[in-house]
């Protein structure tokens, strides 16, 4: 969250989005709670939390494992996340924040 209490928005976030809220934006795209072009720009943290409680009740519904996803679903999982990681890498992003405290 910005400093105003506000979301900057998944297109704004750093490391090209690939934070916790970012996977809860394009989680929330892929069960089609949000559609695709909302970036969650302004949203206060409450509004992220209904959002994380919806997400988290799709995932519940398939042991929150990507393999138990329907094939459309998987299918959509892969694009959208696949997408994000393809420009967070062209933006910088390497994955190691999000091991470094594994080390």
């Amino acid at each position: 969250m910005a400093k105003s209490n506000t979301y900057i928005g998944i297109d704004k976030d750093v490391h090209g989005g690939m934070t916790a809220i970012g996977k809860l934006i394009r989680d929330a795209w892929m069960f089609e709670l949000i559609p695709e072009t909302e970036t969650c720009e302004g949203w206060n943290s409450a509004r992220i939390n209904v959002l994380l409680d919806k997400v988290n009740a799709e995932w519940d519904k398939y042991a929150c494992l990507v393999s138990h996803l329907p094939e459309e679903l998987r299918e959509r999982h892969e694009r959208i996340h696949g997408d994000a990681i393809t420009k967070a890498r062209v933006a910088g992003w390497s994955g190691e924040c999000e091991t470094d405290d594994d080390k």
